[in-house]
């Protein structure tokens, strides 16, 4: 006998309330506000993120991304959020679940960005700490990695404030602004003591 259940824990979009913030899935409606955060936090952001294409701040590209994002939130994958500030409900940055593993590895990624406009003022500190019993308790997840650049002091700090160990070293793990770089890399087990 088969039992049949949907892929993604959710009967709606996964909605996380944090320290004044508040994490939802991207809508098409974001795009204005997205596009320009993204646009006026380029040069702050392009160092540590990979190449943006050419057609990357279009409508017909965030079109796109939104649709997958909905298939990934489907498909248990991929769990992407706004992070968006509560007593100005504004856009502030964006955090993604990503590499969803289930089976004996129960795992998956963290990636974020913030906007240069909030960028150190807790804002992804409180996201990050926010979207963690998220992980541990609503998906059931049993470890959440995390990397970044060697060079990256901020997203260090981010991550060993809200809990993280440092595992390792990646040489040229990941393709950053058209290059293969090193990464540290730190993870949070489900039983860990958080801050």
């Amino acid at each position: 006998m088969a039992f049949l259940r949907s892929a993604t824990p959710f009967e709606s979009e996964p909605f996380v309330e944090g320290e004044g913030v508040y994490l939802r899935a991207p809508q098409t409606s974001d795009f204005e506000e997205w596009a320009n955060l993204r646009a006026l936090s380029r040069q702050f952001l392009e160092n540590w993120e990979p190449t943006w294409l050419r057609d990357d701040l279009t409508r017909t590209s965030f079109r796109r991304r939104v649709r997958r994002y909905h298939r990934d939130i489907g498909d248990d994958v991929a769990y992407p959020f706004f992070i968006c500030h509560a007593t100005k409900d504004c856009l502030v940055g964006g955090l993604t679940l990503s590499n969803v593993r289930r089976g004996v590895s129960q795992t998956c990624s963290l990636g974020y960005w913030i906007g240069a406009p909030f960028a150190r003022q807790g804002l992804m500190t409180a996201g990050v700490r926010a979207v963690i019993p998220f992980v541990f308790e609503t998906l059931r997840l049993h470890r959440l990695e995390a990397a970044c650049l060697p060079d990256n002091v901020a997203s260090i700090g981010l991550l060993r404030k809200c809990g993280f160990h440092e595992e390792g070293y990646a040489r040229r793990y990941l393709r950053i602004n058209g290059a293969w770089q090193d990464h540290v890399l730190f993870a949070l087990l489900a039983e860990d003591v958080r801050p």
